[in-house]
């Protein structure tokens, strides 16, 4: 540590003199230059360059405890201390910090509304079995940009959505047509929303009723009621961003965001810091939710299957021993095993 603050400091200080106040000689810290890096640096070295690029792919958005998973998807073996610490000393960053809440819900209506079916009982069964919708605005020099979400509540995969400059019944029926679209869902599905006049309206109630959904709302100005939605909405602008150059831009980076980024490869803790994407395929596959990314890399990790030969000229006891060393199998036409 002393010669590494030399090294910074003789820029503006003498060497003589630094040497003298950290109490070390010049010749030891010409050969501290000299000397190769250890093991443990050079590995750190590694680590450091890999992080790098897992933060780049994140669009600079995660913290220590995602980078973490990203290098034990790609089989490092590392522990959770040494990428923080490799983080804070390089000053990477995760995006995070809380946010003003702004209401974007018009309840005062004489509309119908439907009752709270879901009561804050967060975790869907299986995809396409609970629905959960909500409205933000995003800011542009031009006005405001309304953005209506359709998050299914499985996996937390933004399954439709919807950017209009007018918050108007419009802007849902887009984002829930769209769902539909992409999805098939289940014949009694439960579509939870705020009871704004949006969801309330009687085209959007005629929409589900088609689709065999069930209307459920959240109560009186309570945000948790539907705090799945606002949790995404949080993160899109912490990720993203609220402000925009313009309305088309604030369109195409929205975009960009779900589709590129947020469905596909963000890393969500509901998930077991899986990607929504993922989530999915791994419950079309096992018929249950990942509960950490331990799951994905034992299932990529196949056993190495060889086939027994014995060597050229060896003994008949030799050939026997090598046929009964190791579990066998028969594949239909060769006798292979699985390397232990």
């Amino acid at each position: 540590m002393r010669f590494r603050f030399i090294d910074a400091e003789k820029v503006r200080y003498p060497l003589t003199v630094l040497c003298r106040v950290m109490e070390v000689s010049r010749w030891g810290y010409y050969a501290w230059q000299r000397r190769e890096p250890c093991a443990h640096a050079k590995r750190d070295a590694a680590l450091l360059t890999k992080i790098r690029g897992f933060h780049r792919a994140s669009r600079r958005c995660y913290g220590s405890p995602r980078i973490y998973d990203d290098l034990r998807t790609d089989h490092e073996v590392v522990s959770q201390k040494r990428v923080a610490r490799l983080m804070r000393e390089d000053g990477l960053v995760g995006k995070s910090r809380r946010r003003q809440w702004t209401g974007t819900t018009d309840s005062d209506h004489g509309l119908p509304v439907a009752p709270n079916l879901l009561n804050r009982q967060f975790e869907a069964p299986r995809p396409n079995s609970v629905w959960s919708s909500d409205i933000t605005q995003l800011w542009t020099p031009e006005g405001w940009l309304y953005l209506a979400i359709v998050l299914d509540l499985f996996a937390r995969v933004v399954v439709g959505y919807a950017l209009r400059a007018d918050i108007t019944r419009e802007l849902v029926l887009e984002a829930v047509r769209m769902a539909i679209r992409s999805r098939t869902p289940d014949k009694g599905l439960i579509f939870h929303s705020d009871r704004g006049s949006q969801y309330a309206a009687a085209d959007t109630e005629a929409l589900l009723v088609r689709h065999a959904m069930t209307p459920s709302m959240s109560g009186v100005g309570c945000c948790y009621d539907n705090a799945v939605s606002e949790s995404f909405f949080s993160s899109l602008k912490i990720e993203l961003g609220d402000t925009f150059p313009s309305r088309r831009q604030g369109r195409s980076d929205v975009f960009d965001y779900i589709e590129t980024f947020f469905n596909p490869s963000r890393r969500h803790s509901c998930n077991g810091n899986v990607s929504p994407r993922d989530c999915e395929a791994f419950f079309a596959r096992h018929g249950r939710r990942p509960t950490d990314v331990k799951d994905f890399m034992t299932e990529n990790e196949k056993p190495v299957v060889r086939k027994l030969v014995a060597p050229e000229g060896a003994p008949s006891r030799v050939s026997e021993l090598a046929q009964w060393s190791t579990p066998r199998y028969n594949d239909g036409a060769n006798e292979v095993c699985l390397s232990i």
